[in-house]
């Protein structure tokens, strides 16, 4: 797999360095105004019964499925079962883009996960999404069509307009939640010491929260840059944030500089970096990595990197054991392969 390096430039300036691990195919969201199969998920009811404000956990699956059917893969399901476990008072939403039909496999992940009475599975029409929203004219005047990654940028946009509208936490598919979050309301982390990142991200619903929000929304619509990678998705946030604390620095984003916001140290959201991302996947260093991650509130297993690496289940990898621990319905019922 190669990686691919990419200059950000905006106003003339360079702002960004975004590796780029890989292209995906990444170009079709029909999928996202076709109508719901009537063997497919649920339309998530926007008006009434809706998200409790401030109080849930979001994931989005941004993908295209086609005849195929609606996938989940054991690796995501685990993602939302162990918010779900870890966060027994919010509310966790998986939502789905696509309104194709569930296939069997997902099925099977689906059931496990609706065993928590905490985690909604439904789809959302993007149209109706983005109705009386900051972004309702801007995306209907085609945004998207001018982007390499669409697939990839519809999930930039959504995770900032999902806590625009009801606040609380955004998290990418490939985390495992290892600690309560329940008593952080406005924050995300760092990657490394020059990186802020998109990967886990929240806004309550007090002062505070609405102006990340609103700033963060005003970002994306001036800024969005249908060629660039990570622009529209760390980016924001990352252009955000400076602006609140008033620095330059990732480092001087201390909670009173920014107003209260935290911006937590990579080891509490990315205690394994990038480069280093086989240790979830070896048994060389187990106890040591174990022992990295111990005071960590989630991980980040670098899906784009890791998701060919085969972990057998019952093995003693760091990954394994953390899924057998966090998310323990999805990693009994996945068969020998997680």
């Amino acid at each position: 797999m190669s990686v691919r390096q990419k200059f950000i430039t905006h106003n003339n300036q360079i702002t960004t360095i975004i590796r780029k691990f890989h292209i995906l195919n990444d170009t079709d969201f029909s999928c996202y105004n076709e109508t719901t199969d009537p063997d497919g998920l649920m339309e998530l009811n926007y008006e009434k019964e809706g998200p409790t404000l401030g109080n849930c956990i979001f994931f989005h699956e941004t993908s295209c499925f086609g005849d195929s059917g609606l996938l989940l893969n054991p690796r995501q399901a685990c993602a939302v079962e162990s918010a779900a476990l870890m966060n027994p008072n919010m509310n966790v939403y998986l939502l789905y883009l696509c309104g194709s039909k569930i296939s069997k496999s997902a099925d099977i992940m689906i059931q496990q996960l609706r065993s928590y009475k905490n985690i909604k599975i439904q789809r959302i029409h993007i149209d109706k999404y983005m109705k009386n929203t900051p972004l309702e004219k801007w995306y209907a005047r085609g945004i998207l069509k001018t982007s390499k990654w669409p697939i990839n940028h519809m999930s930039d946009i959504m995770r900032y307009l999902t806590l625009w509208k009801y606040g609380g936490i955004y998290m990418d598919l490939d985390v495992v939640v290892i600690k309560c979050l329940e008593d952080l309301e406005n924050f995300t982390g760092a990657e490394d010491a020059i990186r802020i990142a998109a990967g886990i991200i929240g806004f309550g619903m007090g002062k505070l929260g609405r102006k990340m929000a609103n700033n963060s929304i005003t970002d994306l619509k001036h800024n969005f840059l249908g060629w660039a990678w990570g622009n529209n998705g760390p980016g924001v946030i990352t252009r955000t944030l400076k602006k609140l604390c008033n620095v330059t620095s990732v480092q001087n984003m201390t909670k009173d500089q920014c107003q209260g916001f935290d911006v937590f140290p990579p080891s509490v959201f990315y205690p394994i970096f990038y480069p280093s991302w086989r240790k979830y996947f070896t048994t060389d260093n187990t106890n040591k990595t174990m022992n990295t991650i111990e005071k960590s509130k989630a991980i980040h297993v670098w899906n784009k990197l890791s998701k060919l690496e085969k972990v057998q289940v019952g093995s003693n990898v760091p990954y394994g054991k953390i899924a057998e621990k966090y998310c323990p319905k999805t990693y009994k019922n996945c068969g020998t392969i997680f």
